[in-house]
């Protein structure tokens, strides 16, 4: 009889089976592949990789470059596999107990209370409220009366796409005692970085990825911004090596270009206002605002959308009875031509069942 670990049959998964959509638009990845000329020297560098080492100056490289850019030392830089990894990383060491406990907004990123479960800490959603913004009160009083030992904020939220103002995330930051982590995954939309808070909170963690802007998705790379102290206890919870050496080559190249990735950016958050705008004349669509890459829509007939979508080829992201998520779908942004095309269906849908 096999012995597994107490509790793992009961962990709920993360679902990434894929179909080979003809329009992908359901992971909040960037539409685009990296510009040419960055893709050349990506190339040009991955030529010249020592495949027969160990990963050991790219790694330092890395995070040369993004504290240069933040005005840190490398002390205060991490990198993982993702930014989820980082996240992954952070409950593992501020959990370990039920005694532990870990605040985080609801709905926010579905994997939260999964890495909470994971570390064997107990994971405290905070519900945000009807048009889903934060009662930062009732978060910092629920981080206090739980005596937490970390407080999580995805801003810009995912997968409401809302965001909070940098005075706000201050304010939390003023009154959280424990630990607190600021998934900025989406913040390149937004463009309200808390980074320059980092010195002023030492309790302040911040972790990015080169998933979205960057379009990094495959390469799976992330990084933590952290007072030195914080990143040197959460690199012990690391195995040595644990980045290879294409993912650090690939991601350096495309950080020191990273400018290139402007355009990109910007045609992302262009096509986001526009869809906005388009989604909102159509009469029965609850459609949020958002800072992000993508649109969250709010339909009493989700499900036979969704289902309508999947039959022509197009993947969104559907919740189903998620908590605080029924009849949503999540769009995210692709190509101007992609999106003219799920829109048009989406439209004819919507108003063909009235």
């Amino acid at each position: 009889m096999l012995n597994y670990r107490k509790g793992l049959k009961d962990m709920p998964s993360y679902d990434v089976v894929e179909r080979p959509w003809e329009i992908k638009v359901n992971a909040n990845e960037c539409n685009m592949n990296m510009p040419p000329l960055v893709e050349e020297r990506v190339m040009t560098r991955l030529s010249r990789v020592a495949f027969n080492r160990y990963p050991n100056e790219e790694y330092d490289d890395l995070c040369d470059q993004i504290a240069k850019n933040f005005g840190f030392a490398r002390e205060n830089v991490l990198i993982g596999s993702g930014s989820s990894e980082i996240i992954e990383k952070l409950f593992y060491c501020f959990g370990g107990s039920k005694s532990h406990k870990i605040v985080y907004p609801q709905p926010s990123f579905s994997m939260y209370g999964i890495y909470a479960k994971a570390a064997e800490a107990e994971g405290v959603p905070v519900d945000l409220e009807e048009d889903y913004s934060l009662d930062l009160n009732k978060f910092i009083q629920t981080v206090r009366t739980s005596k937490a030992s970390l407080a999580v904020l995805c801003n810009p939220n995912n997968p409401t796409g809302n965001a909070l103002p940098l005075d706000k995330v201050e304010y939390l930051a003023q009154n959280i005692p424990c630990a607190f982590l600021l998934d900025e995954a989406y913040i390149e939309f937004y463009g309200q970085t808390a980074a320059g808070l980092l010195k002023k909170y030492p309790n302040l963690i911040i972790a990015r990825t080169f998933s979205k802007a960057y379009g990094l998705a495959s390469c799976r790379v992330g990084y933590m911004l952290a007072d030195a102290k914080i990143v040197t206890m959460i690199d012990k919870s690391y195995m040595p090596y644990h980045m290879n050496v294409l993912s650090l080559v690939t991601a350096d190249v495309c950080y020191q270009m990273r400018q290139e990735f402007v355009p990109h950016i910007q045609i992302m958050i262009s096509e986001r206002k526009r869809m906005y705008e388009e989604l909102k004349k159509i009469e029965g669509l609850t459609v949020y605002p958002s800072e992000t890459n993508f649109i969250l829509v709010r339909y009493d007939k989700a499900s036979a959308l969704n289902d309508m979508l999947e039959a022509s080829g197009i993947g969104v992201r559907h919740f189903g009875s998620a908590p605080r998520l029924t009849s949503c779908l999540r769009i995210s942004m692709g190509r101007r031509e992609e999106n003219d095309t799920w829109l048009k269906l989406v439209r004819d849908f919507v108003e063909g069942g009235k």
